[in-house]
């Protein structure tokens, strides 16, 4: 058959992909679930925050971290964003260059740093924070809000983890 008389792909279903391709053998991997549903979130993040913005989600992340936790140190940072310390020593020398944070000493202790938003940080932070508020809302509109609050929770119970 050419592809002008082949017959159309089947409908998609939990187990038929988009292009028609079985999928049966990967549903049950939670990994697998959440790298799909990852692509559209992302998707809705890049159109919302990633382009206007010219945010990463990991920048996005530390930036409202550092709104709601002023002066956090690096080492607290880096568990939250669960980035080694070398890599956050690279993000936070981008935000720096692009003056969005500064990085300074405490006074209380001369040996600790804190990482600070600027004037500019915290205006970028609390703009994406409030684009963040609903860019969602499409996506979510296929769960009801139970469903909502119960993905919600489970994905932070899958966060928090076990020990292997």
């Amino acid at each position: 058959m050419d592809a002008s008389t082949s017959a159309p792909a089947p409908e998609p279903t939990p187990e038929r992909s988009a292009e028609g391709l079985d999928a049966s053998g990967v549903q049950h991997l939670m990994g697998f679930l959440l790298a799909i549903a990852t692509v559209q979130t992302r998707q809705v993040f890049q159109r919302h925050i990633g382009a206007p913005f010219e945010l990463r989600p990991v920048e996005f992340t530390l930036l409202v971290l550092l709104r709601d936790n002023h002066g956090a140190a690096p080492k607290q940072l880096a568990r939250a964003l669960n980035v080694p310390a070398p890599h956050l020593t690279v993000l936070l020398d981008r935000l720096v260059a692009r003056g969005l944070v500064e990085r300074r000493r405490s006074s209380t202790d001369r040996r600790a740093l804190q990482v600070l938003l600027t004037p500019a940080g915290e205006g970028l932070a609390r703009r994406a924070h409030g684009v963040s508020l609903t860019m969602e809302d499409p996506l979510l509109r296929a769960l009801s809000a139970g469903e909502q609050a119960m993905l919600r929770e489970l994905l932070l119970k899958l966060a928090r983890g076990v020990a292997t």
